[in-house]
């Protein structure tokens, strides 16, 4: 078992050595690709030789996800306790499918399942599914949608699919999340016939285009909402939906992936007002709650909906008793790893009160970044600093859409070559930004100045290497 023990001595290193890496990966992936690049062996390694060779030659390929100057998506920071859990999870090799092939697969994340809906304050009968993720998430709650609405109506979708199927409408905002529509696509419902819903500056559906659109069709209705935009953290109007949705008989979906969080502080809990009278939501655990990445929730208030689409039956399966929650019934997967176990160990490390305060103290960062910034002259602060994101815009409003998107793409890309922080760019409201996601676990006030510092000086770097032709051109050279 040593090769055990020199995978651990490795991983341990690697998270020591964090703080004295640049945060962008050393190579490129085409360098990585050559590195990694020779024939299938004839022969096989020592297994400890094969772990140093992946060790020696992949971390120079690693983004530092876990660094506290990575602010450039909404990823958690992977903490200790729950990869110790993860690690526990591979070493034991359990399949999670069923009770009878890891009863403490299976018992770990019913309890883990109810402290998610208790510490997110949703309804506690709802069934709770540990999926990959967000996209997969959302794709196995909008099937239980998509399943319930049309037995409504006498159609059994499990049995005889979508051909003949009377017609779902689809309701989501202007600004919603892609992996929303990947799920969409791939449950049959295609991007074109999706209706799409009004937004306000902050990315929020507006109730108002949402009851005009649903008066304007007729059949059996899904809405889609969200708990924290991508870009700007904003949260829907949820109470305005809810009622919406009940009065023309729709199911609500909430996307909730890294903004669902927000309901366990009761300092942020007005934003998320109504969206426990959704029926059904999707929030990540690899995020906010810093759990290894392959973790996200499906989150269904019936759970006999849930289980109708996805239940797996087969002879060679153990009988389950429908009494007990039975983890195969609630995902798509039959075989898959016991994704509960760090989920389990996060909230158990954290309690109620640790996931508050990490969740306040982004929420506080990402303010004070946003107030540091937002004075800095040729720097705009593009949303309200409501949750943990903020979006900078770059240069005056006397340039051209062009010239300001040539200069934000300058500042990012001087600060991913410079390593101290990671930060990336998109596209909102035909201006090119800045994004920053202040989720990393470890990432303190210090962290916070330090990031605002690299920015401002960045910036300042950028915006004074420039002449006037430049800016009035575009800045077509750079």
């Amino acid at each position: 078992m040593n090769v055990l023990e020199t995978a651990c001595r490795r991983a341990i290193a690697y998270r020591l050595s964090i703080g004295n890496r640049k945060v962008r990966p050393e190579r490129s992936y085409a360098q990585m690709r050559l590195d990694f690049a020779e024939p299938l062996p004839e022969n096989g390694s020592p297994d400890e030789a094969v772990i140093k060779q992946l060790a020696d030659l992949g971390e120079a390929g690693l983004m530092q996800v876990v660094h506290p100057g990575f602010f450039g998506w909404v990823m958690g920071a992977s903490s200790p306790v729950s990869v110790a859990a993860d690690w526990l999870v591979s070493a034991w090799g359990q399949n999670a499918a069923m009770h009878h092939s890891s009863p403490t697969a299976a018992a770990v994340e019913e309890t883990a399942a109810g402290w998610l809906t208790e510490i997110l304050d949703l309804p506690r009968e709802s069934a709770v599914g540990f999926v990959s993720g967000g996209t997969l998430a959302s794709f196995t709650a909008l099937a239980a949608a998509r399943g319930e609405l049309l037995r409504r109506i006498g159609w059994d979708c499990e049995a005889f699919g979508l051909f003949g199927a009377p017609p779902i409408h689809v309701f989501v905002g202007e600004d919603v999340h892609t992996s929303v529509l990947s799920s969409l696509r791939y449950l049959g419902f295609g991007a074109q016939r999706l209706i799409r819903v009004e937004t306000d500056d902050q990315g929020r559906m507006r109730g108002e285009d949402l009851a005009r659109s649903c008066a304007s069709v007729c059949g059996q209705k899904l809405i889609i909402a969200q708990a924290g935009q991508i870009n700007t953290g904003a949260f829907d109007p949820f109470l305005q939906l809810a009622e919406i949705a009940r009065e023309v008989g729709a199911w609500l979906h909430v996307d909730g992936a890294f903004g669902l969080w927000a309901r366990a502080d009761p300092q942020l809990r007005a934003m998320t007002e109504g969206v426990e009278m959704a029926d059904s939501w999707v929030v990540d655990g690899h995020k906010w709650l810093q759990v290894p990445f392959d973790s996200g929730y499906a989150i269904v208030r019936d759970a006999a909906a849930l289980q109708s689409s996805m239940a797996t039956r087969a002879s060679y399966l153990p009988t389950q008793d429908m009494n007990d929650r039975v983890p195969s019934y609630l995902v798509p997967e039959l075989s898959r790893r016991a994704r509960g176990l760090p989920t389990w160990a996060a909230l158990k490390s954290l309690g109620r009160a640790g996931v508050v305060r990490m969740v306040r103290r982004h929420c506080d960062l990402a303010r004070q970044i946003a107030h540091d910034l937002g004075s800095v002259a040729g720097i705009r602060v593009m949303n309200d600093v409501v949750l943990n994101q903020i979006i900078l815009r770059f240069g005056e409003d006397s340039d051209s859409v062009e010239a300001r998107k040539s200069l934000a793409t300058a500042v990012i890309d001087l600060l991913v070559d410079e390593g101290q922080i990671y930060v990336g760019g998109a596209l909102w409201r035909g201006e090119w930004v800045m994004r920053i996601s202040v989720i990393s676990a470890d990432i303190t006030e210090k962290d916070a100045k330090a990031a605002s510092q690299a920015i401002v000086s960045a910036w300042a770097r950028i915006s004074a290497s420039l002449s006037e032709d430049e800016r009035s051109t575009g800045l077509s050279g750079r």
